[in-house]
């Protein structure tokens, strides 16, 4: 097996006297995709915040790169690159504006950080972009500013928060390849949080989260034949408590 580059060991974490986590371990390799499905409340969220640093684990541990998120947060936190669900882009700066306060906060020199939004926004055809205020972009190609904000650094590790929400099929595809492709080519690990059957279709490995604790890890074809099914989006919405619906999973 390739590299692991994030690891975490029996995290545990309780709010109010109530588990979020109860022993959650799992590993990311170089070059895989992991798709994290789970119901509202299974604590995919919670995981999250404790891998992003916003929050500690009660018990456990998280490393990023070999580095211990508790002991070496900072040199664990430069190896993350992090897509959340809720847009984190400042609507009234241009497109640039963001991505240099991005690599500010990371340190990267003005010149290098100018040179590596450049050939960022070329790659995905927004250089003529770069000065437009983000207020003015679609949905769509917002995520797109938000996917090359979170690599300016370079992370080897990419963590995915429902980053397709509310975006169209095309705008959602064009995000998928493109994560895809940063796998594949520069090993990157991705971690995705989704709810979306053609989201899990690409993931390498599926964890399934149910109510703090790993109910499932391993590949779609293993997950089917534990299901006893080969309708994947009938037993994502069994898993996520909800009926089949062909609008909502396409």
């Amino acid at each position: 097996m390739t590299d692991i580059l994030l690891s975490t060991q029996d995290l545990h974490k309780s709010y109010a006297g109530k588990h979020a986590l109860q022993g959650v371990s799992l590993n990311l390799h170089a070059g895989e995709i992991v798709a994290l499905l789970g119901p509202n409340g299974a604590g995919k969220s919670t995981l999250l915040q404790l891998l992003t640093g916003l929050f500690s684990p009660d018990r456990g541990h998280i490393q990023v790169l070999g580095h211990d998120m508790r002991t070496q947060a900072s040199r664990a936190l430069a190896g993350l690159g992090v897509v959340f669900q809720q847009s984190a882009l400042d609507l009234d700066l241009t497109v640039q504006a963001n991505l240099l306060f991005h690599t500010d906060l990371h340190g990267l020199a003005r010149a290098l950080a100018r040179q590596r939004i450049a050939e960022a926004l070329e790659q995905i055809g927004m250089t003529t972009q770069a000065k437009a205020v983000v207020r003015s972009l679609s949905g769509g190609t917002r995520r797109k500013v938000e996917l090359v904000r979170a690599l300016l650094h370079r992370p080897r590790v990419l963590l995915m928060d429902e980053a397709t929400a509310g975006l169209d099929m095309a705008s959602r595809q064009q995000l998928l390849t493109a994560v895809r492709s940063l796998a594949q080519d520069q090993g990157v690990a991705v971690l995705w949080a989704t709810h979306l059957a053609e989201e899990v279709k690409v993931a390498d490995r599926l964890v399934l989260l149910d109510k703090g604790l790993v109910r499932f890890s391993g590949s779609i074809n293993e997950f089917m034949e534990k299901a006893h099914t080969d309708d994947l989006h009938a037993e994502i919405f069994k898993h996520l408590g909800q009926p089949a619906n062909e609008h909502l999973m396409p």
